[in-house]
């Protein structure tokens, strides 16, 4: 990529320069799974990564400009997600594999990614645009291939016309990206991820195909 990484004044970035800039995008990924978001300063992420806050502030405007560039990243590697729902046979057996892989891919995705997810949620929340836009570009290729899905279903007469296809995938996902943000919580509710799983495939399967899963 080099070439293609430029400064905050705008000089591209030799191969140290981008070995340097992704090292302290590495330190405070580290350090958003430790501490609070709003509690990480620029001194703290360059003394991590062995640097000065001189050197940071040529590659990132704020820790916020930094932690944007590491939400981006994890938007895009979502296609994996994406991956998990498109294309995929919902028909049979075949559909409880679909959602076993799908509810699978989440759990594994969120658990990736934790930080930087919960960073995300939270600016979202707080009604930060640039947050909503991100968690949207995450989320919205896997919701449109699951519409896609039952919407097919539709077309083959397996699933009611009157459902909305978009409403029940946006819920879905949603759930799933909520259930999967939640992990921790379920054990204090004496739910183990072994009885988690199965059990948000079985509602995922129900959403998509109206029924229950094929033994």
């Amino acid at each position: 990529m080099t070439g293609q990484v430029r400064t905050v004044d705008g000089r591209v970035a030799g191969r140290r320069g981008q070995a340097t800039r992704q090292k302290l995008l590495d330190c405070l990924s580290e350090m958003l799974s430790s501490s609070p978001y709003r509690d990480v300063k620029v001194i703290d992420v360059a003394r991590k990564a062995g640097t000065s806050p001189a050197t940071f502030y040529q590659y990132f405007p704020d820790v916020e400009g930094a932690v944007l560039e590491i939400a981006e990243t994890t938007a895009k590697e979502a296609t994996s997600l994406t991956g998990l729902a498109a294309g995929r046979s919902w028909a049979g057996k075949a559909a409880r594999e679909s959602a076993e892989e799908l509810v699978d891919g989440f759990l594994a995705f969120w658990r990736r990614h934790d930080a930087i997810l919960r960073v995300i949620d939270l600016g979202a929340a707080e009604g930060d645009k640039r947050f909503y836009k991100i968690r949207m570009k995450l989320l919205t290729p896997v919701t449109g291939s699951l519409r896609e899905a039952i919407e097919e279903l539709q077309e083959k007469g397996r699933v009611d016309d009157s459902v909305n296809a978009g409403a029940i995938a946006g819920s879905l996902v949603t759930m799933l990206a909520s259930v999967a943000g939640h992990q921790k919580g379920f054990q204090t509710w004496g739910v183990k991820q072994a009885e988690l799983k199965p059990n948000l495939a079985l509602l995922v399967h129900l959403g998509v195909t109206g029924r229950k899963p094929t033994k």
